[in-house]
């Protein structure tokens, strides 16, 4: 049988480079995908409107439909020009319209102070003041950060940071 391979090796090469081919041609060059499109237009005669602009058709004017708030958004004050021309805003009180950085809590990012503001919350003495029943209800709403009030205890944060105790706060939880 050697002697036979010896002999003949050209074509026992020829052989395998052929099956190559087959092989790959059986494989890669058959399973090509053809793509059949329908190469009319929407306007030719006979077609009907574009079924995706439909929606748009048939949807009323962006004027008449009515602006619904978000659940649990703060309301809109309007003041008059004059009245806030009048009046010298203290720095107490422009803190109590923007509310506090609720990021100095350890374990509320960014992310989370969005989502605390989109429920209205936005005030230490509001997370100081949650009991068991608040605790459950906003940690609902929290979603993959759920858990995270009690296991960043921060109730007791926000009592600190709303008394102002930096140094209590820092004994208790580390630098700010």
């Amino acid at each position: 049988m050697m002697e036979l391979v010896q002999a003949n090796w050209p074509l026992f090469v020829i052989a395998v480079v052929v099956g190559l081919i087959v092989a790959w041609w059986i494989f890669v060059a058959l399973r090509r995908t053809k793509v059949e499109t329908d190469k009319s237009d929407v306007l030719d005669e006979g077609k009907g409107p574009a079924s995706r602009n439909q929606a748009l058709i048939d949807a009323p004017p962006a004027a008449t439909a009515p602006v619904v708030p978000p659940v649990g958004a703060p309301a809109a004050i309007v003041v008059p020009a004059e009245t806030i021309a009048a009046q010298t805003i203290a720095p107490a009180a422009i803190k109590a319209e923007k509310g506090d950085d609720l990021t100095r809590i350890k374990g509320v990012g960014p992310k989370l102070k969005t989502l605390l503001n989109e429920l209205g919350i936005t005030r230490f003495a509001q997370i100081a003041g949650w009991n068991d029943a608040d605790i459950d209800q906003i940690d609902a709403k929290l979603g993959r950060f759920e858990g995270r009030i009690r296991r960043d205890n921060w109730t007791e944060q926000a009592r600190l940071l709303d008394a102002g105790d930096t140094a209590g706060y820092e004994d208790k939880f580390g630098k700010l």
